[in-house]
């Protein structure tokens, strides 16, 4: 895969909610201040100004899926053929992961093309952007296995108020209209809804108990860490129901 230091003029701007994808997801604007922002596609729901954010569910019945043995599983391959373990729709993987997760060629993630409509347990092809990220290590159909993944900028949605079932991507800074596109801030100050008293200068994470906010880390939060995401560090002291300052540490 070619990469970039993604250093030139964007075309959408901000606060624009657009049908039309104009990036790729994920894309990283940076404003003239410091603050960092990622392209995204708003799931089934209109985000909401200073809600934090969750990536699309993960979906646990295609992990771990056996590639097919009908697969051309050579260096240099196109795509893989795996036999789903939940149905999903066309192009949900799109611009998403193919992952490695046991025996030939383990531990390589590669970046999806595109992908049919396919049902539990039938057979879907996912293709890699070609020749960019073509299989590097041959595939032992019929025994390896691949995770599959989304991006986790396709189809975000307001953080859940108690059980994750993805991971903390930003905060809608203005409405993107549900399945249009648009910028959701990452990295610097901006204004988010708490949801407790914690003193100015405490990280805050998610879930926080109620649907888009973040909780600081007092006595109660700190024995339930190992299922909390970081947001970022209070620029004052939360107050419940309010949007307060928050010092963003999600993705640079």
């Amino acid at each position: 895969m070619n990469l970039s230091n993604q250093d030139v003029q964007l075309a959408q701007g901000m606060f624009v909610s657009s049908a039309t994808q104009q990036h790729p997801l994920g894309t990283r604007g940076i404003a003239p201040d410091g603050r960092y922002f990622r392209y995204a596609k708003a799931g089934a729901a209109d985000l909401v100004a200073g809600h934090a954010l969750q990536s699309p569910a993960t979906i646990v019945g295609n992990l771990a899926r056996a590639v097919n043995t009908t697969s051309a599983t050579g260096v240099g391959g196109t795509s893989i053929k795996v036999t789903a373990g939940s149905s999903t729709a066309s192009q949900f993987y799109q611009e998403g992961y193919a992952m490695i997760a046991s025996l030939a060629g383990a531990g390589l993630t590669y970046y999806i093309n595109s992908q049919a409509a396919i049902s539990t347990g039938a057979t879907g092809e996912i293709f890699f952007y070609s020749p960019e990220d073509n299989l590097q290590v041959a595939i032992s159909a019929g025994s390896s296995t691949v995770s599959l993944f989304a991006s986790k900028y396709n189809g975000v949605v307001t953080f859940p108020a108690t059980t994750a079932t993805g991971v903390l991507v930003g905060v809608a800074v203005y409405v993107i209209t549900a399945g249009q596109f648009g910028w959701i801030q990452t990295w610097g100050p901006c204004a988010v809804l708490g949801d407790d008293t914690t003193a100015i200068g405490a990280p805050v994470f998610c879930p926080a108990g109620t649907t888009g906010r973040v909780i600081g880390a007092d006595a109660t939060v700190t024995t339930t860490l190992s299922t909390k995401q970081l947001a970022g560090y209070l620029m004052q002291a939360d107050v419940q129901g309010q949007w307060v300052g928050v010092d963003l540490r999600i993705a640079p």
